[in-house]
């Protein structure tokens, strides 16, 4: 016999921001804890010296949680130029230094123009990705450096939002804004800009602020969290279709909505209608989410991924 789980069944997505210091895991816990939720999952890690947006999935919504991952990502980041660490951040060793020249607002503007549309990034080596079964990050530790394939890439907005020089407080850094598409590793990108500007560089500080159609004005943190009461917790989550808004829905009758329950192909006549296409398509019955389907040209729907919030 199964044992029973003990937690409850929370359906939803909750936007956190995530503080300094902790992993994503760790603090996809801790909220998991505050629901008592019995399945949950975080939408892309980030660094522990990383802040900001992380979306947390629980329930239904883990179901969602992969297209997720296909979303574009803004940063605010901090580059300390002519510092360079392992990890290419400022956990990191350091494992070289070098004198910042003078730079010109111009001159750096002309770099991030060259990291600006499609470029090729090579992802670092402490990194999750995996080689042969391995994540990258654990052969890093052992001292093993792995040849890494270069890979496409998207930088649809990179801007300079200060330059702190030499003579400023916190000198030699650069403050940017990054709208970029899924797999783009900022660390890589703060390297990269600092090799190409002369004088190696690190990432310092990190904040996700969008990830997808999610802003971080709409996160809480772990903190506000804790003083909620249930009833503000559970009000605090997003319905688990709302990622999904892009996509065309339609909603069944009675009899289609059994059959789709089913795993059955529905079929919508006549032929000739002209709101006919093919692709995945969100499927409801009197206003409930049942998931999502898949049309074809001849006007049949299969289902594709189905939801059950009952549970």
């Amino acid at each position: 016999m199964s044992k029973r789980k003990s937690g409850r069944n929370v359906h939803g997505i909750l936007l956190l921001d995530k503080r300094l210091g902790v992993s994503s895991n760790k603090a996809l816990q801790e909220v998991r804890r505050l629901f008592n939720a019995n399945k949950a999952g975080h939408t892309g890690s980030l660094d522990p010296l990383a802040t900001g947006l992380l979306p947390l999935c629980f329930g239904e919504a883990t179901k969602v949680s992969a297209l997720m991952l296909d979303d574009n990502k803004r940063y605010q980041v901090v580059v300390q130029l002519g510092v360079m660490t392992d990890t290419g951040d400022a956990e990191g060793v350091v494992i070289e230094t070098k004198s910042v020249t003078d730079l010109s607002i111009e001159e750096i503007q002309a770099c991030l123009q060259k990291f600006t549309g499609e470029i090729e990034q090579v992802p670092p080596m402490y990194s999750a990705l995996k080689h042969n079964g391995r994540k990258l990050y654990e052969l890093a530790r052992e001292g093993k450096i792995i040849e890494r394939k270069a890979r496409s890439i998207k930088i649809y907005e990179l801007t300079l939002l200060n330059y702190f020089d030499a003579e400023s407080e916190t000198p030699n850094q650069l403050m940017l804004d990054v709208y970029c598409s899924k797999g783009t590793y900022i660390r890589s990108l703060a390297e990269d800009i600092g090799h190409m500007l002369g004088c190696g560089g690190t990432v310092k500080v990190l904040r996700r602020l969008e990830a997808g159609q999610f802003s971080i004005k709409e996160a809480k943190s772990i903190e506000q969290l804790m003083e909620m009461s249930e009833a503000d917790l559970f009000s605090s989550l997003i319905n688990v279709d709302k990622p999904l808004e892009s996509m065309p829905d339609i909603h069944l009758c009675d009899l289609q909505a059994t059959a789709i329950k089913f795993g059955q192909a529905i079929s919508l006549l006549p032929s000739s209608r002209t709101d006919l296409f093919e692709g995945s398509l969100r499927m409801y019955h009197e206003g409930v989410f049942l998931g999502l389907g898949e049309m074809g040209l001849d006007g049949k729907i299969a289902p594709k991924k189905l939801f059950n919030m009952n549970n």
